[in-house]
């Protein structure tokens, strides 16, 4: 069976896009990564090209609008065969004509558990709420912001002495466990999707 192509979008340094190449790397996830892209210059174009991966910004400050920008993406990603989309940090919302041309095929890691403490600043808003558990979910990309159906969480307590640096460093150790298992177990066709719910099958 051939194995899935991913195409990485990130925006950072590209942690979990380094927990996913040595998930490969290690012979646990059947797939290769075709193609990492950036909206910006950073850190994650080094950890691909230092894995023989290709790298590629598309700066989203050198396009008039949106859909352009999206138009530059999914020239590269279908150009690199891509078969499934992985979200790794990348800090844009994604427009209807982006998710529609990947229905189905985008995956996102965000780190709280869904749906609570959706958006940009999720351990900023997970510490003023006062909760006591976060952790981070994987879920398939809908036309929302981190609406889509969830694959998997991860919890981890809130400590009373947390900042947004300690309670980050903790869910990120989840984020790089889970997001190569969802991929895994995508790329064995063992995630089933009925509307909202996703069934993880044997």
């Amino acid at each position: 069976m051939a194995k899935e192509k991913l195409g990485v979008l990130c925006s950072g340094r590209g942690t979990d896009l380094q927990s996913i190449i040595d998930a490969i790397e290690a012979g646990q996830v059947p797939a290769e990564i075709a193609i990492v892209l950036t909206d910006k210059e950073a850190y994650a174009l080094e950890r691909a090209r230092k894995a023989g991966i290709e790298a590629v910004c598309v700066d989203r400050k050198q396009f008039e609008g949106r859909e352009p920008f999206e138009k530059a993406l999914i020239e590269k990603l279908e150009a690199a065969g891509v078969t499934l989309v992985v979200l790794a940090g990348f800090m844009r919302i994604l427009t209807p004509y982006f998710v529609g041309h990947f229905a189905g095929r985008i995956m996102n890691i965000h780190p709280a558990l869904l749906p609570s403490f959706p958006g940009a600043h999720a351990h900023r808003d997970v510490l003023a709420y006062g909760v006591k558990v976060s952790g981070c979910t994987v879920h398939f990309v809908d036309e929302g912001t981190d609406s889509g159906p969830i694959i998997m969480q991860a919890a981890v307590p809130v400590l009373d002495d947390d900042t947004e640096e300690t309670l980050g460093a903790r869910v990120l150790k989840e984020e790089h466990r889970i997001y190569p298992e969802c991929i895994r177990l995508y790329c064995e066709g063992k995630l089933k999707v009925e509307g909202r719910k996703v069934t993880i099958l044997a």
